[in-house]
């Protein structure tokens, strides 16, 4: 690994710890808003909310430098190590200690982001793609994502909203982040060229559109119902924009193909399995609550 990766990894991992305590702390606290009333009023006049999005500020921040210094493929995946950084935080908020199938999880998840990164040997693509190029790909995901988003909104039980609301919110997180990597190239022509690009404005569509369903998400049900969907979708969404419009690809084949396929499969199992465990007193009680919300 050079040291550019070497630097995008550690970029990626050190955002992913921030985005771990600010996706507990903004879940307590929309959570605690019902869903009757006003979530944005409710949730701006909460300091700990702030501090909770500056923390994810942080968190975006870093990861903006890890896509700059390397791909989407690499960067993507390794933030859903948040959830292992997310494990001792609800260890803090519920007293109780992770249990052995908890920490065989988070093991079997590392072991899988490491052989994904060193199997898989993610290479980065096209730099500048066309407009053009776009086009289709981000059209299809982002009408999934309002697809996803309007049926979360429609009546139904806490838990299929949750569901739906996170997985709305991840696509639009994963938009924002394959974009992203396109602005950080964009930076070589200068700021102009920058400020005159439709990739920065989507960037901040989808990135406070997806802010708003994750908070939606959150009030809606338990971090139990979103927070896998949101986990899984946001890398998902960027990797099909980076392997379709950006032209990364994994650099294998034979033994390190299968080897990456595996690595990929446990990595969606545990991922799902550990998002379940990512609880808090305040969710554990909404839980308790959800049969009784419309």
């Amino acid at each position: 690994m050079t040291g550019t990766a070497a630097a995008s990894v550690t970029c990626a991992l050190a955002a992913a710890v921030l985005l771990a305590v600010s996706m507990v702390a903004q879940q307590r606290t929309a959570a605690a808003v019902p869903t009757s009333g006003p979530l944005v009023a409710s949730l701006i006049r909460n300091p700990r909310w702030w501090a909770a999005v500056v923390v994810d500020g942080g968190g975006y921040t870093l990861q903006v430098l890890a896509l700059a210094l390397g791909t989407v493929l690499i960067v993507q995946p390794l933030l859903v190590s948040s959830l292992l950084f997310a494990i001792p935080i609800s260890a803090y908020y519920t007293r109780r200690r992770p249990d052995r199938r908890t920490l065989l999880l988070a093991a079997a998840l590392c072991i899988a982001l490491a052989m994904f990164l060193i199997a898989g040997n993610p290479t980065a693509g096209n730099i500048d793609a066309a407009a053009t190029r776009w086009a289709l790909p981000l059209t299809i995901t982002l009408a999934v994502a309002a697809c996803t988003a309007a049926l979360g909104t429609a009546p139904g039980t806490p838990r299929r909203r949750a569901m739906l609301l996170g997985t709305a919110a991840g696509i639009l997180y994963g938009v924002a982040a394959a974009l992203t990597k396109h602005v950080t190239d964009l930076m070589e022509r200068g700021l102009p060229t920058v400020l005159g690009s439709w990739q920065l404005w989507t960037v901040i569509t989808a990135g406070l559109t997806g802010m708003y369903l994750q908070q939606r998400a959150f009030q809606a049900g338990s971090l139990t119902a979103s927070l896998p969907t949101l986990t899984i979708a946001e890398p998902l969404a960027a990797a099909v924009l980076g392997i379709t419009v950006l032209g990364e690809h994994l650099d294998t084949d034979g033994l390190g193909l299968i080897a990456t396929a595996i690595a990929i499969a446990v990595m969606a199992v545990t991922t799902l399995a550990l998002a379940r465990t990512v609880t808090t007193p305040v969710t554990d009680k909404t839980a308790t609550t959800e049969p009784t919300r419309s």
